[in-house]
């Protein structure tokens, strides 16, 4: 994955069954990389419709999603898999609370932000922490994981694909 806005290059993103910030995704994070989860409670793959999910640490483990929150609409994430390139456009910024079901399933959701809802495009999501807005505001809360209470998205939609 390539962010050129942020300086994100090349940061190996590693594909697993299961659902965003659960234990084997986080286990993933820990190792300086990004994790995509996959299946029914996951996303799909880069490229598919649906909702290509990508999580990653922003203030551990090297910081490889730091700068993601400057994420601007219009700004451009590259996934480049085997001999293609996909461009994905940010279009919004969806912020969650691990404290809430219903917020969680919206950032899983196969349609960003609105869970039951059939996708007819390929979207992604980046997804990482808001651990320095949260304690800012005051609130140290976090879940058995370490997750804080609130996650940013920026989520995007696919613009092109082209050959490495």
């Amino acid at each position: 994955m390539t962010i050129p806005v942020v300086g994100v290059r090349g940061l190996r993103v590693v594909a697993y069954v299961g659902t965003a910030d659960d234990r084997a995704g986080t286990k993933i994070q820990d190792r300086g990389v990004a994790a995509s989860p996959r299946g029914k409670a996951g996303g799909v793959g880069p490229g598919e419709i649906g909702n290509f999910i990508i999580t990653g640490h922003r203030v551990s483990h090297g910081r490889p999603l730091e700068r993601v929150p400057e994420l601007r609409n219009g700004d451009h994430v590259l996934i480049a898999v085997g001999k293609t390139v996909y461009d994905y456009a940010v279009s919004r910024t969806m912020t969650i609370s691990f404290r809430k079901s219903a917020e969680k399933a919206q950032q899983n959701a196969a349609v960003p932000g609105q869970p039951g809802a059939s996708p007819t495009r390929a979207m992604i999501t980046i997804s990482t922490c808001a651990t320095i807005e949260d304690h800012a505001a005051g609130n140290y809360w976090h879940d058995e994981l370490g997750n804080p209470e609130h996650r940013i998205n920026k989520i995007g939609v696919l613009v092109s694909t082209r050959p490495i």
